[in-house]
């Protein structure tokens, strides 16, 4: 729906949307952030626009859409898709850890949850 780059198919699904509710689970927008990326070659930018656009249809559901939009936000703002998604739905945790450093700074006054690197001894 949002490549058009198969008619057929672009048009049975633009039938579905026109016609039905439309529930999207999470693991679906991951894995179109990670087509729309490595196979269309989109922007963090662009692929944040497409997806809005998407979500904003009356009749598209979704499990959390102010997390969704969250993660848009952050995504657009530098933050990796799959790291925006973990740190949102984190932000009722009081940390996160890993050891991706690049992850710890960009996420650095993003949502509650304080990212760190696991420092135990």
């Amino acid at each position: 729906m949002i490549t058009k780059d198969d008619q057929l198919q672009y048009e049975k699904s633009l039938q579905v949307f026109k016609s039905q509710n439309i529930f999207i689970a999470d693991t679906v927008i991951l894995e179109t952030e990670w087509v729309l990326r490595f196979a269309y070659k989109f922007k963090p930018v662009e692929i944040a626009q497409a997806l809005r656009k998407l979500f904003g249809l009356p009749n598209v559901y979704l499990t959390n859409s102010t997390l969704i939009l969250q993660i848009l936000e952050w995504h657009e703002n530098g933050l990796d898709f799959a790291d925006a998604f973990h740190l949102a739905f984190s932000n009722h945790c009081r940390e996160f850890y890993t050891f991706d450093e690049k992850l710890i700074k960009k996420s650095e006054g993003l949502g509650n949850c304080i990212v760190k690197k696991p420092d135990f001894d």
